[in-house]
């Protein structure tokens, strides 16, 4: 059974990084298509570093951080005019998760 660090990772990796790495580039502009491929890039360096995380108190400090960060901001604003999500669309329901995990949600 997976513990709450994993069940965190697996949450944000399915609702927010999956879309963006299933994305597809047909139909879009060469500039759309360039964004897209920069996306999908920090998207698999953002997982990658959210697997690396030791606990899953660290994955919800870092995800708060990845609210607002200027790195994040810059892909977010890319993601967003792609009609992709980004964590920001999904920290509602990332935050109820780390509460009924137990997980203090709070820096």
């Amino acid at each position: 059974m997976p513990d709450a660090r994993e069940k965190l990772v697996d949450f944000v990796t399915r609702r927010a990084f999956d879309p963006v790495l299933k994305a597809q580039a047909e139909g879009r502009s060469e500039a759309e298509k360039r964004k897209l491929e920069h996306a999908q890039e920090a998207t698999r360096t953002e997982i990658e570093r959210y697997r690396g995380y030791g606990s899953a108190k660290e994955v919800v400090v870092n995800f708060k951080r990845d609210l607002d960060s200027e790195p994040a901001r810059k892909v977010h604003a890319e993601l967003k005019a792609l009609g992709l999500p980004t964590v920001n669309d999904i920290r509602d329901e990332f935050e109820s998760m780390a509460k009924e995990l137990g997980v203090d949600a709070s820096r």
